[in-house]
């Protein structure tokens, strides 16, 4: 089953970065991140881990086991920062792991399963953007910025290692929820929406407990009921 996001062209992995923990000084102070990733030329294997060479350094909110494996970001939200704030943003300058050429947040769903090189992956959750981010791209509005346009990027688990390249196409094997964009489950927790459908988030299998957190207080905000 080809992947159906909207666009004439599939998904593929523009280019792939890896990286270890870092001790960065700069105008901020001293801070401890693997956000400066370097590009990978040439197969990289993917383990049930994530790629190899690549190690997050605060594995209390990245990498989680089952979650976070493989960071990704579409090449098309850099696109749009440079034309609307005048930026020189390039692929892995958000940290990813991989950057996404035709991909759409409105169309890739949670719980898709894709197969990529010879790995099979399933999408789990939008990506959180953070003060280390805003860092690296040099804008302290960053997150909010990132938050306003639903443009955050995401996550996938790794259910079959293997190997993956630049080029690679994403081949859509099932999707279970065609209703679970990533934007719309942004736009629930950022924006409000129906808790019906906030409801039908929480009842995916796997769902992230912080995710199932941020949609109860949603809820709550929107019908007073605890």
């Amino acid at each position: 089953m080809r992947d159906q996001t909207g666009t004439n062209s599939p998904i593929t992995i523009h280019t792939i970065f890896v990286g270890q923990p870092q001790t960065i000084n700069d105008e901020t102070g001293t801070w401890h991140s693997s956000i400066f990733r370097e590009m990978v030329e040439g197969p990289v294997e993917l383990t049930e881990q994530g790629l190899a060479g690549d190690r997050v350094t605060d594995t209390d909110n990245h990498g989680r086991a089952g979650y976070q494996q493989v960071c990704c970001h579409p090449q098309a939200h850099y696109t749009y920062w440079n034309e609307r704030l005048g930026l020189r943003l390039r692929p892995g300058n958000v940290g990813e792991n991989w950057t996404l050429d035709n991909a759409d947040e409105a169309a890739i769903c949670l719980d898709d399963i894709y197969r990529v090189g010879t790995a099979t992956v399933q999408v789990s959750i939008p990506r959180t953007p953070c003060s280390k981010q805003a860092k690296r791209v040099g804008r302290k509005d960053w997150s909010k910025l990132t938050i306003d346009e639903l443009r955050t990027g995401f996550y996938l688990r790794v259910l079959e290692p293997g190997v993956v390249q630049a080029g690679d196409e994403w081949e859509l094997v099932d999707r279970p929820c065609p209703w679970a964009s990533v934007r719309a489950l942004n736009q629930l927790v950022y924006r409000g929406g129906d808790p019906a459908l906030a409801q039908q988030f929480m009842a995916i299998p796997r769902f992230h407990p912080d995710w199932m957190v941020k949609l109860k207080r949603m809820i709550q905000e929107t019908t007073g009921v605890v």
